[in-house]
């Protein structure tokens, strides 16, 4: 028995700035005994919450079953390590596999190289067994395996995802530097709109606010364009228990309200993305997206605005970006009336350009951008 069939432990991938509400989250998927660790939160939960957990986060990358934890000073010890798991409890030599890996501060320097290692050993394990080995897929695996080295210390782990969950599926056309849908999904939650207010993106981009405003009104579960999940290699994984309960989850999805949602962008090519990309998600063609300068827009009233304005790679060349952050200060203060505006700032120096006071200010990393989620309060 490798070590999550030992403990029923598990662990989830999440950003530090995000693991306040990622804890809640986790809880309301049935996961107990919480602990908080570096880059994650360990739980323990049964495969039913497993199952449910990987469908529903809205705020975790990956969630991670651990095999094996050792001290690890040589490569030489990782190889032989891992050669002595039995992988064919997750693998057959028809299967598929890559390795993501990470270390720190240990004699094994290298993360490519640490994961070529724990590869050649998978590898090398079937080809003595069953003299031919499974193939190594770094785009679409059937199972991913990733890697940590930290302090020396060892942990390797299967990804139950599938790859990382931010990938939700529904953003097929893109533009510059879109925003990561884990962190569009926590500035949503953060900012407690719940479809009482309608909701509005003045910079929608290729829509991913609206997109998973959308998927945490009507109920879709994150995970609900993904092909397959990684859990679905575990010797444990029970394909009905898994058709009925995301059959159930799927049950509870409704519909979108005309008019409760609604983006705009200066670019058309930004706004017919976004188009797209809601199409994808059911009632997605029920948000309301419009080409067409924020300053266009006759008034928010009574609101909720919620946006990443431009900064940047999405910034035009020849715009300042202090003055342009002036104006849609104005904006909101002259046309906004009754409305609460959450924005995203990448770049944290930029809050002070917009001339008003804000009321709440949450770290928000985006990336190696130390941002910010801001609230203007205008009455």
């Amino acid at each position: 028995m490798v070590e999550y069939q030992k403990t029923g432990r598990f662990f989830g991938m999440i950003a530090e700035d995000l693991k306040s509400i990622g804890e809640q989250e986790l809880r309301s998927l049935g996961a107990t005994e919480l602990k908080m660790a570096y880059r994650g939160i360990f739980f323990q939960c049964d495969f039913e919450s497993l199952y449910r957990i990987n469908y529903q986060s809205r705020f975790f990358s990956r969630i991670l079953a651990p095999v094996i934890t050792f001290d690890c000073h040589s490569d030489r010890y990782l190889y032989s390590t891992a050669k002595s798991i039995d992988w064919s409890q997750f693998l057959t030599p028809d299967s598929t596999f890559a390795v993501f890996s990470s270390v720190h501060s240990s004699n094994i320097s290298h993360s490519q190289y640490a994961a070529l290692k724990l590869k050649d050993a998978i590898a090398d394990w079937f080809r003595d067994r069953d003299g031919r080995r499974p193939n190594v897929d770094t785009v679409d695996p059937d199972l991913w395996i990733g890697l940590r080295i930290q302090k020396n210390r060892a942990y390797i782990r299967l990804d139950t995802s599938g790859g990382s969950m931010h990938r939700r599926g529904y953003r097929k056309r893109s533009v510059q530097a879109p925003m990561q849908e884990t962190l569009a999904a926590a500035i949503v939650e953060l900012s407690g709109w719940d479809g009482s207010s309608r909701l509005y993106d003045p910079f929608c981009g290729s829509g991913t606010i609206l997109c998973e405003a959308l998927m945490k009104y009507c109920r879709i579960p994150p995970g609900y364009l993904r092909k397959r999940f990684g859990f679905e290699n575990l010797p444990e994984f029970d394909r009905e228990q898994w058709t009925i309960l995301k059959k159930s989850i799927n049950s509870e999805i409704r519909e979108l309200p005309e008019g409760l949602i609604g983006g705009s962008d200066i670019s058309r090519e930004a706004v017919s993305a976004a188009s797209y990309n809601c199409s994808l998600l059911p009632s997605g063609d029920r948000i309301n997206l419009k080409p067409g300068p924020y300053s266009n827009i006759d008034k928010l009233e009574k609101m909720t605005l919620i946006s990443n304005p431009p900064y940047g790679l999405r910034l035009r060349r020849n715009e300042n970006m202090e003055v342009f952050m002036k104006e849609f200060g104005d904006f909101l203060k002259q046309r906004c009336a009754g409305s609460g505006a959450w924005i995203y700032f990448g770049k944290r120096e930029l809050i002070k350009s917009m001339g008003l006071r804000s009321s709440i200010k949450i770290p928000l990393h985006n990336g190696k951008l130390d941002g910010r989620l801001v609230l203007y309060e205008m009455y």
